[in-house]
């Protein structure tokens, strides 16, 4: 039932990867934070191809379906106008009752749903009741295969320490474009 990932040696389950997920992102974020600010210095005009290529890579093995983490970990999707007016004639509801029922504003004026995990989320089998016509926002998830990555390093830290494939794909960039940074060493 599980999506297969290949890990350095041998296939580990979904269920490992998640239960691993919390210390591995814990481990690499100061490396990843460092290797984003070096990238931001010295961008790679290919990163964009080199991100898409990776996100298509991981995708082949990984399965969003077998995880979900993404609906009932983090803080919810932005709904722009678009997708308010796709769900909501979707769920044959007037777009006020839609938004009344399952959003509200955030701080920084954004509408997001009022709860976690999703309201559209079905825990038993990983899916989502609204999957044809979810937000933007969903249908992009990780957003690892975005033009302009560059710009969004700060989400990415975030993603990698709810997406799997998110964590993989990232530091499958830092072994495709190396970047060297000085490394304190201690002299004796």
């Amino acid at each position: 039932m599980f999506a297969i990932a290949r890990s350095k040696t041998h296939f580990i389950s979904m269920e490992k990867r998640l239960e691993q997920l919390p210390k591995l992102s814990k481990e690499t974020l100061p490396e990843t934070r460092k290797y984003f600010k070096m990238l931001k210095k010295r961008t790679p005009k290919n990163l964009d191809v080199v991100m898409k290529e990776l996100h298509e890579d991981e995708f082949k093995k990984t399965d969003c379906l077998s995880c979900g983490n993404c609906c009932c970990k983090t803080t919810s999707p932005i709904f722009i106008e678009k997708d308010i007016q796709r769900i909501s004639k979707h769920l044959k509801m007037k777009e006020r009752n839609f938004i009344d029922q399952y959003l509200e504003r955030d701080q920084d004026d954004f509408m997001v749903l009022r709860t976690a995990p999703c309201s559209f989320f079905d825990a038993t089998d990983n899916s989502c009741f609204i999957y044809d016509v979810r937000p933007k926002a969903c249908s992009e998830y990780p957003h690892t295969n975005r033009k302009k990555f560059i710009q969004i390093t700060d989400l990415t830290l975030t993603n990698t320490e709810v997406c799997p494939a998110a964590h993989t794909i990232i530091e499958n960039l830092k072994k495709r474009i190396p970047l060297h940074y000085n490394k304190k060493v201690k002299r004796s």
